[in-house]
């Protein structure tokens, strides 16, 4: 063992991360590696074994991970399942007169998705293969496609059923339930204000987005209009399958969950996809995003553990106090090392690192739990769209059909403009915490 201060603990274990990162290892290696050598350097073995045994028995029984598989089975089913099919088309029908019409189609139907899937990867993929080759080749610019497509993709981390929130819950002691019913108002508020922003901008310079050619335009008919309440019916359902039970107090967020698998289930019958094949890929799936969970809480925890143990935490903790400028600059202060956090280590990574630190922290600083759980999980959109850890850019660039030539730089470009909103949106929701609290407090059953 070697005799080591908490705060050459704290250097060597937040350094060690940040470095090991650069180097292109897997997250939950970099973090796994930092919290085994700095225990057996500072506890020895014997106590570092004690102390990971414990984190991962903690985390082999906390109940509301669950939920986790259950979203994951639920948005692979309904991503083949043929759902979202009609939808894209018929709110392009009704909108396409519209400046920009295509693009903000595009961040009403990402919104709608991510309230259907709740994961990442899926949503981006899906808007991109819908969506991208339409704007472009309609004379749309690239930058402004592009970031569109990456933002309302980005929603679906948010806006419940999020995976996002189900582990961020158990992590800050809070109810998973409340937190998906404190996302709900900033996940349509940052897609409203993306709307707003795409039609300002088109209108503004409208060959960035140009609207439907007279000689193509048909008329909003009747049946145009039944066609779209007919593929709005759909998610409209799943939605309340899931979202509903937990705000009526019918059922928890783990078990609605369960609820939403067995309604997208119906719907991929009801839409003629359901088949064996389909179960085995959703299967498949399911257990690779719920191991690559796994493992990285299970890291996560080591970290965590030795980190706290070897009084770390208190270091942090007296460093983000002692910040001038009282509370609202020490919570500008944690927001800023999530943000940058966010351009170098994977979302659930930080999740699973800063959440134990910093909720004591923000509690002692006098802020609302759940409100401040909540502006950390807004700030985490940023980080799907902030290179060089930005998920969501580069599913978007894996995804684009080569000959559209949409290259990285064009994304980056046009997913400024949306941060630059998220930032906004942080404000407000720090202005008028109404905003993220109101809804949480009519939940029945909410403590």
């Amino acid at each position: 063992m070697i005799e080591l201060s908490a705060e050459a603990v704290t250097a060597i274990m937040l350094g060690g991360v940040f470095v090991l990162v650069m180097t292109g290892f897997p997250i939950a290696f970099v973090i796994g590696s930092v919290a085994f050598f700095t225990g057996f350097a500072v506890f020895g073995p014997t106590t570092t074994f004690h102390i990971l045994y414990s984190r991962f028995y903690d985390l082999s029984l906390n109940y509301p991970y669950l939920a986790v598989p259950l979203f994951t089975f639920m948005g692979v089913i309904l991503q083949h399942s043929g759902v979202t099919k009609d939808l894209y088309q018929s709110l392009y029908e009704a909108m396409g007169r519209l400046r920009g019409g295509l693009a903000v189609v595009t961040i009403l139907f990402g919104t709608i998705l991510a309230a259907c899937l709740g994961v990442i990867a899926a949503s981006v993929t899906i808007l991109t293969l819908i969506a991208l080759a339409p704007m472009v080749t309609r004379g749309y610019d690239k930058s402004l496609a592009a970031g569109s497509i990456v933002a309302a993709g980005t929603l679906g981390i948010l806006i419940p059923p999020s995976i996002m929130l189900v582990v961020y819950a158990p992590q800050a002691g809070l109810s998973v339930g409340q937190m998906f019913m404190g996302a709900v108002f900033p996940g349509l508020l940052l897609s409203a204000f993306y709307m707003l922003y795409v039609i300002i901008r088109c209108r503004l310079n409208p060959a960035l987005g140009p609207a439907i050619p007279e000689d193509q335009i048909t008329p909003f008919d009747a049946a145009k209009f039944f066609r779209l309440l007919k593929s709005l019916v759909p998610p409209i359902l799943l939605i309340a399958a899931v979202l509903g039970t937990i705000f009526a107090g019918i059922a928890p967020p783990t078990e609605a969950a369960a609820v939403g698998c067995f309604a997208s289930i119906l719907l991929a019958i009801a839409y003629g996809k359901f088949s064996w094949g389909l179960m085995k890929r959703a299967s498949l799936e399911t257990m690779k995003v719920s191991a690559f969970v796994v493992m990285i809480a299970a890291m996560c925890y080591a970290y965590v553990g030795i980190f706290m143990n070897a009084g770390a935490g208190d270091v942090v903790a007296e460093f983000i106090l002692s910040v001038p400028g009282g509370k609202w600059m020490s919570f500008f202060v944690i927001m800023a090392i999530v943000f940058l956090l966010g351009m170098f280590i994977e979302w659930i990574g930080i999740v699973f690192i800063v959440v134990p630190i910093f909720s004591p922290i923000l509690a002692a600083l006098g802020f609302n739990p759940l409100w401040a759980g909540m502006m950390i999980c807004i700030n985490m959109q940023m980080a799907f769209q902030t290179p060089p850890m930005a998920m969501s850019i580069f599913v978007l660039k894996g995804t684009a059909p080569k000959e559209l030539g949409v290259t990285i730089g064009d994304i980056i470009w046009g997913v400024i403009p949306f941060i630059l909103i998220i930032m906004v949106v942080l404000v407000l929701c720090a202005v008028f915490p109404e905003i993220i609290l109101w809804l949480p407090e009519k939940m029945i059953g909410a403590a």
